[in-house]
């Protein structure tokens, strides 16, 4: 085998003629510590290694740095290194940074934070300003800036660290990051390729992260900031070990297939510049392939750089199997010559040795701090988003007065990597003295609680000591929780992540309920003004306009929390706006083609809708189930009394035929508007007759008055729960139809109908039945009107649209319903109830999925569980085996569970023996944001 490489042309080309040397250019590595270790000295000088991956284990302070990077190139070049070793660092800012010193680096806010100010001239700044301090201390290689699109805003672990959903504003603000790196002297590495944004996560640490949109879906919308990066000059790309499974694509780990590598980013997009590995040491990818075999793999995919971030013992690994790759003939000397050539390249445009051997330190970082100090503060003040303000609590100071005390009722949170707190905690120096019979708790405990003490501190000094505050857990509402919520005379509720934390939505609802339940000494209700702020992902309460007054600050740093504290107290007017399609306009300019919209007339129109309904049902791809099959004109037309229902049709006037229908509801008990479902015959599409139809139905409902919250979707009639999400190209398609006539579909909540089918084979999972047997409550089943009063009062926790109709219509019909309670055994309390609803039952038609088998189908409908239960899920299931055995004794054959939560209860749900039926996303939004476009 020939063991020589072609010259590459940067400083003396033939040293790079030793395989070896040429090799060790291929890997970037990471270590432990905060000094130069045997291990990585070995590497440089050994292993020839050119790229290290500084993280916050290795840094204490900007001078250490400055050190610590000095010695690393001072052995690369005693070593005989041609070329500086790149040295990258991960510094996104917000919750993001490896370096840390209140000193000397400034902290600006997260990408999403930035994206919030809706400022590309600050995107760049900040970006500048971050990469100067980086290069002052000798890092030349910023690992940004992250141009994943968060196409699905819930439960996605990137969160802030995406500036949003939309692929445009992702790019412009991804650019300007770039730019501003670039100029400040630093390498570039966009992230994560193909994208982090819209992942689905299995659950076990050896299951990979699937990506399951097809690539067409990719190009439309996660590709476009990776598009724009590449064609602005972006040095490196990081492709990340997720899996990928769709139509036409088929991969384990993305940043180990030829398929994403070498003919998505390169052939496709046209990018030249070095490809890294996502790190290889992994769990899933090493206990799947192994380092070794996954570094040939990621090679020949056409990665550059293979990352492996900490052990020594498996850097060894991965040199050894790169040099048997080439040996064996696996790996050839083109695509070793190809990668060593980009590398070098990279580096050409971010060091050389007089710059490497001679860092700016801290010198350099003093003089710039003054500015960046001011753009620090610019930033903050211009990123925080008051989402919600309904009853003007803010600023607090005009609702209290100065003797009234303030609750503040924060989470347990890890404190940040490169953080004040961190630094304390690695020191020792967190405890208070004289604290020790409070403080036998864990250490990630008592931490958690001390991320929020300077905030309490803080306001506690705007109100002259008259702050309490105290932390929560997955516990849920304790009493002396309640005491001090009845003693305060305001109420600030922090959550960090909530989407993913459900113990915090549980316990903020809690809390709102004890909040709008307050009575006045003379025994009338007062609503206690209560705040809730979201310091991570500020999708915790986008959706839930039942929190009145809503703030996002998009992380919880030092800076952050000072800042937030200004806008509580009336020091800031917040300009900030949630980034997105959720701050756009969203306006649309449809074609001039307006069609005559007429209310429908049942007498005269029943049968044209039937017929529609069955040229749109056959409409449908072939084995895809669809969502009206069952479906009649007496499915839309509801008749109850707590419902204002107005239906619209756009018809040939001349052949009768309907062209197009919508229906919309007017829930009287939560004051919805809905739209149940826009109907267009397939050969009339694109025409804006459905458009025509959703212009009429949102004038009509805005002119009805009283309507507080718009909804895309209803569970009565349960046709359309939102927007049909089965196929994923048409789920596209209606999203951004949806978006363009001013829906915020990037806050949709996941919901489906589910079913389980051969009930008399079924039994019920041995796990669940036991812990039934241990559940501290007591179950039974009660029909008709005489358990109204505990029921009704129940279910009054729920502010989902159509729940108290279902019950009202259940305990009118005692012959064909019924309600399964959940009590506690001591007072009788109701904690959670369903509904059972046969296949007679006098509402049936309006659940035509009952229909959707051949066999006997019964409903289970509407679970309601009170806030105050801490295990949801295990209640929920317990009220739903019950009802499954009720309906066993019935004959039944089948179990249809008509609306579902996709949050969360899927996976329980999944386990006694449920099968999605169909998918949707509902989107809501409130009554003031909406407007009818033109």
């Amino acid at each position: 085998m020939n063991s020589s490489l072609t010259p590459v042309s940067m400083d003396s080309a033939s040293v790079w003629d030793d395989m070896d040397r040429a090799m060790g250019q291929m890997f970037i590595m990471g270590f432990d510590g905060t000094e130069v270790t045997p291990q990585i000295q070995s590497l440089i000088e050994n292993h020839h290694l050119g790229t290290i991956l500084l993280t916050a284990k290795n840094l204490k302070s900007a001078e250490q740095t400055t050190k610590l990077v000095l010695d690393l190139q001072t052995i690369a070049h005693n070593a005989g290194h041609p070329v500086p070793l790149a040295i990258g660092l991960d510094q996104e800012n917000g919750g993001v940074n490896s370096l840390f010193d209140e000193a000397y680096i400034r902290q600006f806010p997260s990408a999403m934070g930035v994206a919030a100010t809706g400022s590309t001239e600050m995107a760049y700044e900040i970006a500048k300003a971050t990469g100067e301090e980086l290069s002052a201390v000798g890092i030349n290689w910023m690992m940004g800036p992250c141009l994943d699109v968060l196409t699905n805003v819930k439960n996605q672990p990137l969160g802030v660290r995406s500036m949003g959903d939309d692929p445009e504003e992702v790019s412009k603000f991804g650019v300007a990051f770039m730019k501003g790196y670039k100029d400040a002297g630093l390498a570039t590495c966009g992230k994560h390729f193909p994208s982090y944004g819209n992942l689905e996560f299995l659950g076990s640490s050896l299951d990979v992260p699937i990506i399951t949109d097809s690539l067409e879906q990719l190009s439309l919308s996660a590709l476009v900031p990776f598009r724009n990066a590449i064609s602005h000059g972006v040095d490196g790309m990081m492709v990340g070990g997720c899996a990928m499974s769709s139509a036409g694509v088929n991969v384990m780990h993305a940043c180990l297939s030829e398929q994403v590598v070498d003919m998505l980013l390169r052939d496709d997009l046209g990018f030249d510049g070095v490809v890294m590995s996502e790190c290889l040491e992994m769990e899933a990818l090493s206990q799947n392939i192994g380092v070794g075999g996954g570094t040939v793999m990621a090679v020949n995919a056409g990665c550059d750089l293979v990352l492996l971030c900490r052990l020594f013992s498996v850097q060894q690994e991965a040199i050894k199997y790169l040099k048997l790759g080439y040996e064996d003939g696996v790996i050839s000397a083109e695509r070793i010559r190809k990668s060593l050539k980009r590398v070098l390249d990279l580096k050409a445009t971010c060091t050389t040795w007089e710059k490497a051997l001679n860092p700016k330190g801290v010198p350099s970082l003093s003089k710039l701090q003054p500015s960046h100090k001011r753009l620090s503060s610019e930033a903050y003040n211009a990123s925080i988003t008051v989402v919600r303000d309904k009853d003007r609590l803010l600023p607090l100071s005009n609702v209290l007065d100065s003797e009234e005390e303030i609750l503040l009722l924060t989470p347990l949170v890890k404190p940040l990597p490169a953080s004040a707190l961190s630094k304390a905690l690695a020191g020792g120096s967190v405890m208070s003295p004289g604290s020790s019979t409070s403080w036998g708790k864990s250490m990630s405990l008592m931490s958690g609680e001390n991320v929020f003490r300077e905030l309490g501190r803080t306001i506690a000094r705007k109100r002259q000591g008259r702050v309490l505050h105290t932390s929560y857990t997955a516990h849920g509402v304790r009493p002396f929780h309640e005491n001090l919520a009845n003693r305060a005379s305001a109420i600030v509720v922090v959550t960090a992540d909530a989407n993913q934390n459900l113990y915090q939505n549980g316990f903020t609802k809690h809390v709102s309920m004890i909040c709008k339940s307050q009575l006045t000494r003379g025994g009338e209700r007062r609503e206690k003004p209560m705040v809730v702020v979201s310091v991570s992902s500020p999708y915790d309460f986008a959706l839930d306009t039942s929190i009145g007054t809503y703030i996002c600050t998009y992380d919880f740093t030092e800076t952050a929390q000072k800042t937030l504290v200004e806008v509580l107290f009336g020091d800031l007017s917040p300009t900030g706006a949630l980034p997105g399609t959720v701050s756009q306009s969203q306006r649309y300019h449809h074609s001039k083609q307006h069609w005559l919209v007429e209310s429908f007339d049942e007498e005269r129109d029943a049968k044209a809708l039937d017929d529609l309904l069955q040229t749109i049902e056959q409409d449908a791809p072939v084995n895809e189930r669809s969502e009206l099959f069952g479906c009649s004109s007496k499915t839309f037309l509801l008749h109850n009394p707590g419902v204002e229902e107005a239906h619209y049709v756009v018809r040939n006037s001349s052949t009768q035929s309907l062209l197009g229908f919508c229906c919309t509801y007017l829930f009287k008990s939560t004051a919805t508007g809905v739209i149940g479902a826009i109907l267009v015959d397939p050969d009339r599409r694109k025409l804006s007759i459905g458009h025509s139809l959703h212009t009429r139905a949102i004038r009509n409902l805005l002119q009805r008055g009283g309507v507080k919250r718009f909804q895309l979707g209803s569970r009565l009639p349960g046709v359309f729960l939102g927007i049909p999400t089965n196929n994923h190209v048409e789920r596209k398609r209606l999203r951004r139809w949806f978006a363009s006539i001013g829906w915020n579909t990037a806050l949709s909540r996941p919901v489906c109908s589910m079913i389980l089918k051969d009930l008399s084979t079924w039994s019920a999972p041995e796990k669940i039945s036991r812990s039934m047997q241990h559940a501290e409550v007591e179950f039974d089943l009660v029909r008709g009107r005489q358990y109204a009063d505990s029921i009704i009062e129940h279910i009054k926790s729920s502010t989902r649209q159509g729940v108290m109709e279902v019950y009202e219509l259940a305990l009118a019909d005692q012959s064909s319903c019924g309600v399964i309670r959940a009590k506690r055994p001591n007072d009788g309390r109701v904690l959670g109830s369903v509904v059972l609803c046969s296949p007679g039952a006098s509402w049936a038609e309006a659940l035509p999925a009952l229909k959707d088998t051949n066999d006997v189908t019964w409903a289970i409908s509407s679970p309601v569980i009170s806030p105050s239960v801490g295990e949801y899920s295990t209640l929920l299931q317990g009220l739903i085996l019950l009802g499954i055995r009720q309906v066993k004794q019935q004959q039944a054959d089948a179990v249809l569970l008509d609306c579902v939560d996709g949050d969360g209860h899927f996976d329980s749900l999944s386990a006694m023996g449920f099968s999605v039926l169909h998918n949707f996303e509902e989107v809501s939004c409130d009554a003031e944001s909406m407007s009818v476009s033109g």
